[in-house]
């Protein structure tokens, strides 16, 4: 075949160091749109990002060019660089080292972004934690939680 072809979507979850909550609700959009850039410049593209002030979920269409660790080793670098530059209250802003990473089905596309677009909703009933390991456990990821939470 002389072309290659992909189609690959991605649910991406990560969290603040030590799941501290600083992303405030009046930078939360710049900082997706920020993040999103960052995402488009290795030729992906973001559908949908949010989160809450100690995570992000962020679902994207995925390059076949570029790893999944790299994608996120940039966004976030170049994102905690661009937020400690928005004022004092950022400047000890991080973002932990993992992050989960799930395969979407274009079919479930818009469930998971339903999923997305109702964070607020979820979390009235669910912490970060909770959800995390729900996601693991419905993806079949194997994980040992001793060593998650650092």
């Amino acid at each position: 075949m002389p072309q290659s072809f992909a189609q690959v979507y991605l649910h991406i979850v990560f969290s603040t160091k030590y799941r501290t909550p600083m992303i405030r609700p009046e930078i939360e959009k710049e900082l997706f749109a920020y993040m999103g850039e960052s995402i488009k410049q290795h030729k992906c593209m973001p559908l949908l990002m949010n989160g809450m002030t100690d995570h992000v979920h962020v679902l994207c269409s995925f390059s076949r060019t570029v790893s999944i660790a790299k994608l996120l080793e940039d966004m976030k670098r170049n994102s905690s660089r661009w937020i400690k530059s928005k004022g004092t209250c950022y400047h000890n802003f991080d973002w932990q080292d993992g992050y989960a990473a799930f395969s979407v089905s274009a079919s479930k596309v818009n469930v998971v972004k339903n999923y997305i677009a109702n964070q607020k909703t979820h979390h009235a009933a669910d912490n970060y934690k909770a959800e995390l390991l729900r996601l693991l456990d419905e993806h079949e990821v194997q994980y040992d939680e001793r060593y998650m939470w650092d």
